[in-house]
């Protein structure tokens, strides 16, 4: 604590010291004298972390492994982070030359987060749609001949194979087969139960909206019962339930996933749609609709739903983390997606005993970070997108 006091008070110092030299050097330039001194040492911070982080990194690159394996994550994690930014500025500067005039003004307008969210999307499309082409193993093969657990690597020294580049899980099966194929299942049954959440929180929160009255009061107390349980907590319950009457009913376990996470996930869906509702029905462009004589569907669905396009975009790219991030968690506890598919968050919890190698063979030990990590890169992208829609749509400028 006290070297840290000392290091402290050192970084204050040097604050002080960067703005009086800053004043004297710019004559007092209006930036450097409205300077405050928690503005420099802001500055000092920042510089101390990124000078620590390059110091980090090289350790990482030591040619002694004792050392390098100690920093070995972090030089992964940094070099991960440079080859994500030049991917997405590379991507940005091609949307700009290429398409039609209405994605290159786009892609003008889109920030680097934006680029980088877009282009994971998309790769993430890529290879759920076409997971059948680019795994070179089924998702449930044991592949003859090959033996199990396989560290990730290829480096045979440590037990790895280099035909099998992310090696293999302790029944044989090929990882990167089942990460590609993860996409399709888990990133797959996301967007639909997502798409269904929509649909059923959208309508009784417009119909709700446009109505009022007793079925406004009774949806409005239905949905208040339901957000007061946590859903998780309730999603795991439910889904512990459904585990029994799958096998008696013959529906597959997962048909009942997505209902369950739809029906709870609708709920957050109807409050936005029903009061983002109670915002236009007031509009005179709906007493006009209503005095012509519109049907109940007609003003749900071209008067009031054209108009809350934005807000529900974004609460779309949301809801979907959200799903994304349970049907992943309800997996991990394994009551998610049912084996022989593959999903990722159950790989993060079969793969899980490689950790252990992390002191001696980092590279073994990213079996389980993989699954983890991907994970991590959509929701990071998806949220990206997000944050650039709802900044779109609000008017709000850089």
């Amino acid at each position: 604590m006290m070297w840290f006091a000392i290091f402290l008070v050192g970084l204050a110092a040097i604050a002080w010291a960067f703005r009086f030299a800053g004043q004297a050097a710019t004559g007092k330039a209006p930036y450097f004298r409205d300077m405050t001194f928690g503005v420099a040492y802001g500055y000092v911070i920042g510089a101390a972390v990124l000078a620590w982080l390059a110091w980090a990194y090289m350790q990482g690159r030591s040619v002694d492994p004792l050392i390098a394996n100690k920093f070995f994550f972090l030089r992964i994690a940094i070099e991960g982070f440079i080859i994500c930014a030049i991917a997405a500025w590379l991507f940005r500067l091609l949307g700009r030359a290429v398409g039609t005039g209405w994605s290159r003004k786009m892609f003008r307008s889109m920030p680097l987060t934006a680029s980088f969210g877009v282009l994971t999307i998309l790769i993430y499309a890529v290879l759920a749609i076409f997971a059948g082409v680019l795994a070179p193993y089924g998702q449930e093969q044991i592949i003859p001949g090959v033996a199990a657990n396989i560290v990730p690597g290829g480096d045979p020294a440590l037990g790895g194979n280099p035909d099998f580049p992310f090696g293999t899980d302790q029944i044989g099966r090929d990882i990167l087969s089942r990460l590609i194929y993860g996409a399709q299942n888990t990133v797959g049954i996301a967007f639909a139960t997502t798409l269904l959440a929509f649909f059923l929180g959208g309508t009784f929160g417009f119909l709700a909206a446009t109505l009022g009255g007793w079925l406004d009061q009774l949806l409005s107390r239905a949905v208040d019962v339901l957000m007061a349980i946590p859903s998780l907590i309730f999603a795991l319950l439910l889904m512990t339930i459904a585990s029994v009457w799958a096998p008696r009913t013959g529906i597959p376990l997962t048909v009942f996933m997505v209902l369950i996470i739809a029906v709870i996930d609708s709920t957050r869906v109807f409050r936005l749609a029903r009061a983002v509702g109670q915002n236009i029905v007031v509009m005179d462009y709906i007493e006009a609709a209503k005095l012509r004589g519109e049907g109940m569907g007609y003003l749900v669905f071209r008067e009031i739903l054209p108009n809350a396009t934005a807000p529900l975009l974004a609460e779309f790219g949301l809801r979907f983390c959200f799903v994304f991030l349970t049907i992943a968690a309800l997996s991990f506890l394994g009551v998610g997606i049912q084996p022989p598919l593959a999903d990722w968050g159950t790989m993060v919890r079969d793969l899980g005993g490689f950790v252990n190698y992390a002191q001696f063979a980092p590279l073994a030990a990213t079996a389980p970070l993989l699954a983890a990590g991907a994970i991590a890169m959509l929701t990071i992208a998806v949220n990206f997108v997000v944050d650039w829609m709802l900044q779109k749509s609000s008017g709000l400028k850089e």
